[in-house]
């Protein structure tokens, strides 16, 4: 089992350094099928300007450790971008800034649903949220705050 554990994690872990090196800034977006804010905030993305495909898969919970994101930082998708890992409903603009700034950092969360990040609209309720860097050594400060 544990052989298979590792196997999988390392799988996962060339196969996303593969496809961010390939895709340039296209934004790719592993999630569960059934989750339809995932599709909101990839719809959201795509209005921005942002290129993004996204792939169905049953082992996020191993991507997401393989990458580094722990039960703290999660969210309900991952998403690769150039040599970066986005968890959550990270807005359009901090993709933007952390493309634009290229930061030595592992990527970018916004841990838990907060209801109104982009794809957890729900009418007039808006909560704030933070958006959370992750550093390589798996470390973290806030990158930006959202009040809504």
């Amino acid at each position: 089992m544990r052989k298979t554990f590792c196997f999988i994690t390392c799988f996962v872990m060339i196969s996303l350094f593969i496809s961010s090196k390939v895709m340039g800034s296209e934004i790719y977006v592993y999630k569960n099928p059934y989750c339809g804010c995932c599709n909101n905030w990839i719809a959201y993305l795509k209005e921005k300007g942002y290129a993004v495909k996204s792939e169905n898969t049953p082992m996020l919970p191993a991507m997401k450790e393989a990458v580094g994101i722990t039960s703290e930082l999660a969210s309900c998708h991952t998403a690769v971008v150039d040599d970066y890992v986005l968890e959550g409903h990270v807005p359009a603009e901090d993709i933007k800034r952390l493309l634009e700034e290229r930061p030595d950092i592992k990527g970018l969360a916004v841990p838990g649903m907060p209801i109104g990040s982009p794809g957890m609209e729900q009418g007039d309720i808006k909560e704030r949220y933070d958006v959370i860097a992750i550093k390589k050594d798996g470390s973290t400060y806030v990158y930006s705050s959202h009040n809504n």
